[in-house]
């Protein structure tokens, strides 16, 4: 007596391991990813030829009104007190104050804001504790 078997079908590819790279990739991606605070307000920064890039982790920005703004934050004294804040968390964890290495701040200010506004917003940032004040520009 003769059993035929029947045909094999043939199976589909096996996708387990890709979707397992394309979640490896996604958590990758969403870690190593540095996420930014949106601007409280458009600025058009001045343009310079000057090089190099802003340091600081904390980002101030001045409208062309004279507003000033950081993160979510507007307005002058709840920046000021914003400010002060986000720079004691930061050297919290710098120590800051045991190194005296004052941390530095990025000033987005707009292009129309007049010098003398800025000057006056200087020694206010320095009362914060701010060692230095990268303006950021954009190439000419």
């Amino acid at each position: 007596m003769r059993i035929e078997s029947s045909p094999q079908r043939q199976r589909g590819e096996n996708i387990l391991p890709m979707i397992n790279v394309v979640f490896l990739l996604l958590i990758f991606f969403l870690i190593s990813a540095r996420l930014t605070a949106p601007e409280p307000f458009p600025v058009t920064p001045p343009k310079s030829a000057a090089q190099g890039e802003p340091e600081g982790d904390i980002v101030l920005f001045l409208s062309a009104d004279g507003q000033l703004g950081f993160r979510e934050v507007e307005g002058d004294e709840p920046v000021m007190a914003a400010l002060a804040e986000a720079r004691q968390n930061l050297c919290a964890a710098l120590d800051c104050e045991i190194t005296d290495n004052r941390p530095p701040l990025q000033l987005r200010a707009d292009a129309a804001v007049p010098g003398a506004d800025l000057a006056r917003l200087m020694p206010a940032l320095g009362r914060l504790g701010f060692g230095r004040v990268d303006l950021v520009v954009s190439p000419q």
